[in-house]
């Protein structure tokens, strides 16, 4: 039986707006790096969008990991995303918590802009009013290398947020920009929650008291994250079972554990995924083994990313997936106003907190 999730507010904490299925998006799923001109905004994505019922995405632009000039890719990028959303009636750019409920008020898609890594600030903690001024809404601080700012969540030596990161979350607070700390170390993650005058947010992630992977956070990481006031969701990624085989049983287990160390009003999903599902998982098994290695031998894989393992819930995939994850909440026994807020309230909410009504 199918839960009515058509009233509710849907945000993708970190997801993808992209048609696998494409030939440029395809051809791009095998390069090191997808960038932001590589994806594939046509018709069918947008349908689907719709259709799944998501009222916005937090979608990562700018540098990542690469042979890419940081700060020069990261303002292309930006361009990138201007001209798709000048382009395309379907979408708006999100700016403020208020922009999420106009957006599902006009039946639109909410595009959030998000970074995955703060190497393009360089040393200059001044960029990030540049940043924000041009819509930037959430920084991460690091990939899984380290950076300049603090270590990730594969850095060997777990050394926690450098004086300099502590100068850029400074900068990050004074712009009124999310501070997330998603692939971060475990030092860094705590560390850079501690000293955040505002609330900060762990936008996709999993539960390490349930699988022991670094790209999980512990209940202590949760925890302080939560009881500052922030938001915690949780991804839809092979990292949710120890066997690499992640199901929907377990994004549900995983939800479940935060919600229990959280609170029910701190926790919410951030797929890491698109919406519109791959067609044909054969041929995509294929190109993913040449991705996996070439992370991997770039040093920017996370430990369990593997070429035998989906980076996707294989069972909660496509424009049914927000849906199907309220119908197993459902049956799991949490009551609507609980399944309304990790679907999408309590990210809203966490957002007036940071970029205002």
């Amino acid at each position: 039986m199918s839960v009515d999730i058509s009233g509710y507010l849907v945000v993708n904490a970190l997801g993808v707006l992209d048609n696998p299925n494409a030939a440029a998006s395809a051809d791009a799923a095998g390069a090191l790096v997808q960038t932001s001109d590589q994806l594939t905004i046509d018709e069918r994505t947008l349908a689907d969008a719709h259709a799944s019922g998501v009222t916005a995405i937090n979608v990562t632009l700018g540098y990542t990991m690469g042979d890419f000039p940081p700060y020069e890719h990261t303002l292309r990028e930006l361009d990138t995303w201007d001209a798709i959303i000048r382009d395309h009636d379907d979408l708006m750019r999100v700016d403020t918590a208020e922009d999420l409920a106009e957006a599902k008020r006009q039946g639109r898609i909410g595009i959030i802009y998000g970074f995955q890594n703060a190497a393009a600030v360089d040393d200059r903690p001044g960029r990030i009013a540049t940043f924000a001024g041009r819509g930037v809404r959430v920084i991460q601080l690091t990939y899984n290398q380290a950076n300049q700012l603090g270590d990730g969540s594969m850095a060997p030596g777990n050394r926690g947020l450098t004086p300099l990161g502590r100068q850029v979350v400074e900068a990050l607070n004074e712009h009124r920009v999310m501070v997330d700390l998603s692939h971060s170390g475990e030092r860094t993650c705590l560390e850079a929650a501690r000293v955040s005058e505002q609330p900060v947010s762990i936008n996709h992630t999993g539960c390490r008291a349930l699988v022991d992977l670094p790209r999980n956070k512990t209940d202590e990481e949760l925890r302080l994250v939560a009881s500052r006031g922030g938001f915690v969701g949780i991804y839809f990624m092979p990292f949710l079972n120890a066997t690499g085989h992640a199901a929907a049983a377990d994004v549900v287990e995983h939800i479940a554990h935060a919600v229990n160390v959280c609170g029910e009003d701190h926790v919410g999903i951030g797929t890491d995924g698109t919406i519109t599902a791959i067609d044909d998982l054969d041929a995509y098994r294929d190109r993913l083994a040449d991705q996996v290695a070439r992370r991997q031998a770039a040093g920017a894989a996370a430990a369990g990313e593997r070429s035998d393992t989906y980076p996707f819930v294989v069972d909660l995939r496509g424009v049914e997936q927000f849906r199907e994850l309220a119908r197993l909440l459902d049956e799991r026994g949490y009551s609507s106003t609980r399944i309304e807020k990790i679907l999408g309230l309590n990210f809203k909410t966490y957002a007036k907190e940071i970029w205002g009504s």
